[in-house]
């Protein structure tokens, strides 16, 4: 380990000379420019940025003035020289260093603004292998590594915010302090960081590596939340890149900030009404559906999600799966609610929210592909755990019928459906569903046969709400996102009034619980493929 050098302490204030400027994205460098320049301070520069340097009628120096060195190799050389890095790492007040910049005729470079190649766009765009190969920056990040790391001199900027602060400073006194040129380390470093893994992250999908043998995970600062989970915890919401609609990218239209909990449900409950093609709504209350339904409309499917569990769909996270109309939003506020989360909404369905101050509502650019690749990930102490995306699609030509009476056409959509929903409930889980709506969802149970008995409760208690003099389970298809290990669950379903079970398969008990469905006469068929969610 290099021992740290007795450098003289840095100095506060350090007056800018020179600033090394290299964009991809150019929007606001003409202002800069303009300011620096008035400042006095010297502008050097490459390629591109270099000739709108020049346009605007500012003086600007190439690299290669300063390199004695052109650029080559189509660009990939030419800021990979002592004179730059010198003049980023160079300790001004230390005499050995100020020494060697004399003796070599190395200049100091005080500022440094860089935004990298695009990387994360080319391949957002679907860039091919080599284009992506070709937007990975080396000499950007060696240049703002090296500018980082002599942060007690210089001061770097890779986004329009840190150089919109090192400009705020100029203009305030003429100089940038250390505490600023600190922060801005802080952030160039996260830059580069967040860089390596988008490049890695991709070199490793382009391998089919699913583990690789490092693995990191970086994001950009969405929003400080007022607390996480409780309000004696902080909190903070990151996008990590994906372009994939939902939350992470919504507008907000209306309402207060979103909490940690909303953002969590709010993609909860928008994952799940992706999964159905017909109009389609989802409640979701602390991370589990409370009510899911499709309709003719959006305001039928509300009003079907609803009857399922009233009770706790009270301060609950809605999803549709179409853009939301006046009618829609008049349903939907009717009780309250704390976020509405629709790809699109028209100018009257935004009137009739904007009378509920406090609901936010978010409008996204479509709807998630539940069938599409990507990764989750869950940390746990001293690291995170990392899986692909659920994309198991169910059909009917999937199931295996175990018993001896078989489904009804009726019957086999039912238990599709409330499998498809049984996918996104918290396991333990058991979803009672008929007529694409559910009846009762059981969830989070330490044991199946508990959560089927809460799922039939929440069923009754529908039933009774609808002034019926049955259960909504009467009839229904039961889902159980993983094998019963026992009987005793599928016999909770049966009294509920289930006929029709849908569940993987796969227990040592399996022909103990085909043999009970047989006896009470209900089909079951088994998908093979567990859908269990932690």
């Amino acid at each position: 380990m290099p021992a740290a050098p007795d450098f003289p302490p840095a100095p506060d204030a350090i007056k800018p000379v020179r600033a090394l400027i290299s964009l991809s994205d150019k929007a606001g460098l003409e202002n800069v420019a303009r300011t620096l320049a008035g400042l006095g301070v010297e502008l050097v520069s490459t390629g591109g940025t270099k000739a709108a340097i020049a346009g605007y009628g500012l003086p600007v120096k190439d690299v290669a003035d300063l390199t004695g060195f052109p650029e080559m190799m189509d660009g990939r050389v030419k800021t990979l020289h002592p004179v730059v890095h010198g003049g980023l790492l160079g300790v001004r007040n230390a005499p050995a260093h100020a020494e060697a910049m004399t003796t070599h005729n190395i200049g100091a470079i005080d500022i440094v603004w860089i935004d990298l190649y695009p990387f994360e766009k080319t391949v957002e765009d679907g860039g091919g292998f080599e284009a992506a190969i070709e937007n990975i920056d080396i000499g950007g990040p060696a240049m703002i590594r090296s500018g980082s790391k002599n942060h007690g001199h210089v001061a770097v900027a890779v986004d329009g915010e840190s150089i919109g602060l090192i400009v705020e400073a100029l203009k305030a006194d003429g100089s940038t302090t250390l505490s600023l040129r600190k922060q801005l380390a802080a952030r160039a470093f996260a830059r580069t960081a967040a860089y390596d893994a988008a490049v890695s992250g991709w070199f490793a999908g382009q391998l089919n590596d699913a583990a690789p043998a490092r693995k990191s995970i970086a994001g950009s600062l969405a929003q400080t939340l007022r607390y996480g989970e409780n309000p004696h915890q902080t909190g903070a919401f990151y996008r990590t890149g994906e372009r994939r609609p939902g939350v992470a990218y919504a507008d907000q239209v209306q309402g207060k900030e979103l909490g940690y909990n909303n953002i969590a449900d709010a993609d909860a409950a928008y994952e799940l009404v992706a999964e159905f093609e017909s109009p389609a709504c989802v409640i979701v209350k602390h991370a589990n559906p409370c009510g899911v339904a499709v309709g003719a409309t959006l305001s039928e499917a509300y009003a079907r999600a609803l009857e399922c569990d009233a009770v706790s769909a009270f301060g609950g996270v809605i999803a549709v799966n179409r853009p939301l109309n006046g009618e829609d939003a008049r349903a939907i506020t009717g009780i309250f609610t704390e976020v509405v989360i629709a790809p699109g909404a028209d100018e009257e369905a935004k009137a009739v929210f904007a009378a509920k101050k406090n609901l936010r509502l978010l409008i996204t650019d479509g709807l998630p592909d539940p069938h599409g690749a990507g990764e989750v990930f869950r940390s746990v102490a001293g690291g995170f755990l990392v899986q692909s995306r659920d994309r198991s699609l169910i059909k009917p030509s999937d199931l295996k019928i175990v018993t001896r009476r078989q489904p009804t056409p009726t019957e086999i959509q039912d238990m599709l459906f409330a499998f498809t929903v049984a996918k996104h409930v918290k396991s333990n889980a058991i979803v009672y569903a008929k007529d694409g709506q559910t009846a009762g969802i059981g969830a989070g149970q330490m044991n199946r046969r508990d959560s089927a008995r809460i799922a039939a409760i929440r069923a009754k208690e529908a039933g009774e709400a609808k002034g019926l003099a049955h259960s909504l389970a009467q009839g229904s298809a039961c889902a159980s996102e993983a094998f019963f290990p026992f009987a005793d669950g599928l016999l909770e379903a049966i009294a509920a009034g289930a006929t029709a079970v849908i569940q993987p398969g796969g227990s040592m008990r399996d022909a103990e619980v085909i043999a009970a469905a047989d006896e009470n006469n209900i089909a079951m068929a088994f998908t093979g493929v567990r859908v269990f969610r932690h």
